[in-house]
């Protein structure tokens, strides 16, 4: 008999709709483990450009070139899941995710710094996207209307983890994003390049989601 899938905060969270996401999200949601690759970054123009520029610094993001290696640590806690995100640069961007609730109505509380943001999940033909609730700095609430919006999600193409994350304000356009295409390297074999082929995964874009 196959041992039972091991139990994490984020099998927990999703609950039996955890098995509606691809399985190759699964394995490194449920396991853990490392993304690496390139990825492509841009930033706005005139007035966008240099807000993003700001955010970019504020979030360690290198803006020297348009395209850095990359790469993610994915670890699980008691109490949190970890992404690791460091450019070969040097420079590193830490969040922590803590559970709240359940899926569809809960969230997951993100802290990135002294940025926090509430971040609801939605699953879309395997793939997930986060969608920003609340948001506080230094624990103070700020109101979302004045908060660059953000699209944020993660999917799998060709076995193959495909992410976006972008920044833009209304009447400014586009800030600030950066994307890639990276390959997965999962704690267990957990999933099947079989059964990953079998799946429509795409994912859509949205307005207002949050950083992934």
């Amino acid at each position: 008999m196959a041992p039972a899938a091991r139990e994490t905060l984020v099998t927990r969270w999703f609950g039996a709709s955890f098995e509606r996401l691809h399985p190759l999200l699964q394995a490194l949601h449920r396991d853990g483990g490392r993304l690496h690759g390139t990825v492509a970054i841009r930033s706005g123009r005139g007035i966008a450009g240099w807000i993003g520029r700001r955010l970019a610094r504020s979030l360690g993001i290198p803006l020297d070139r348009a395209e850095r290696g990359f790469e993610v640590e994915i670890r699980h806690l008691d109490d949190a899941l970890l992404w690791c995100r460091r450019f070969d640069d040097g420079g590193e961007m830490v969040s922590r995710f803590e559970p709240i609730g359940a899926w569809p109505d809960g969230c997951w509380i993100e802290r990135t710094g002294a940025v926090e943001l509430d971040l609801a999940v939605d699953i879309v033909d395997g793939g997930w996207r986060w969608r920003t609730q609340r948001a506080r700095w230094h624990g103070i609430p700020l109101p979302l209307a004045l908060l660059p919006r953000a699209r944020a999600g993660k999917r799998i193409v060709d076995d193959r983890y495909v992410f976006e994350v972008a920044f833009a304000l209304p009447l400014f356009g586009d800030l600030l994003g950066y994307d890639g295409v990276l390959d997965a390297e999962t704690a267990t074999p957990a999933w099947t390049a079989e059964r990953a082929r079998g799946m429509n995964t795409g994912i859509e874009r949205g307005d207002d989601v949050g950083v992934a």
